[in-house]
């Protein structure tokens, strides 16, 4: 299934929760997909690769990339989906928690993305979407979180900088940065709390981040944007 005219996006993270909601948008949108994460089911549909792997790791990456180009022919958009949150108070870190966090968060992201930007720039086109996280702009003392802020606003600032030093060059860089999305992640009974720290008194859905980077998707006047989806939580401070 190789068309010329075949858009075709990488998902990181596509096997559940935003990542699986991403999969299916992209689909309904007639668009080829390749979704990666460290366990995946193979699809039914031809037009959905799936890829098995962690993706701090090198050898994964070579396989996302070499399986788009060999199945789709070209890279469209890469939404880097893929994220590892753990909670501690900072001195309770360990070398293992460091090197998980930023290996997923940051060298896998940096990997994928310079292999990707590479493959559009032959074609002249392409869009990078990246997620971040609202609580990497104004920190929580009930949720100590300094992994994510040293690795979720990295890709911030790197988000920013992506767009100016390919906005010539017609590749788009964007982020979105969500609030608390009921996910897997969350237990249920977690809601109502969670709810209290977004203005609008809840938290988000899968449709919500979906919804946002599709629009992003649409809008070619756009880049080194970061969208906020997160209940009003960045106004709100």
């Amino acid at each position: 299934m190789s068309k010329p005219d075949h858009q075709v996006a990488i998902i990181t993270g596509g096997s559940h929760g935003i990542g699986a909601g991403l999969v299916a948008a992209y689909q309904r949108r007639g668009w080829a997909v390749v979704a990666t994460s460290r366990t995946i089911k193979p699809a039914a549909d031809p037009a959905v690769l799936t890829v098995e792997g962690d993706v701090s790791e090198p050898a994964t990456t070579d396989r996302i990339i070499s399986g788009a180009l060999e199945c789709f022919g070209r890279i469209d958009t890469l939404i880097n989906n893929a994220g590892l949150f753990i909670s501690k108070p900072f001195t309770d870190y360990t070398a293992d928690d460091y090197a998980a966090v930023v290996g997923v968060n940051l060298t896998g992201f940096f990997r994928l993305t310079q292999r990707a930007i590479a493959e559009m720039l032959k074609q002249g086109s392409g869009h990078v979407v990246n997620i971040t996280t609202t609580l990497a702009d104004y920190a929580n003392s009930s949720t100590p979180s300094v992994l994510t802020a040293l690795t979720k606003g990295g890709l911030a600032s790197a988000t920013k900088s992506l767009a100016i030093e390919y906005a010539s060059r017609g590749i788009r860089v964007n982020a979105v940065s969500p609030g608390t999305i009921q996910t897997p992640e969350h237990a249920p009974e977690t809601y109502d709390a969670l709810a209290g720290l977004h203005p609008l008194g809840r938290v988000g859905q899968v449709n919500d981040i979906v919804d946002g980077i599709l629009f992003l998707e649409s809008s070619p006047f756009i880049t080194g944007e970061i969208l906020h989806i997160d209940g009003g939580q960045i106004a709100g401070h």
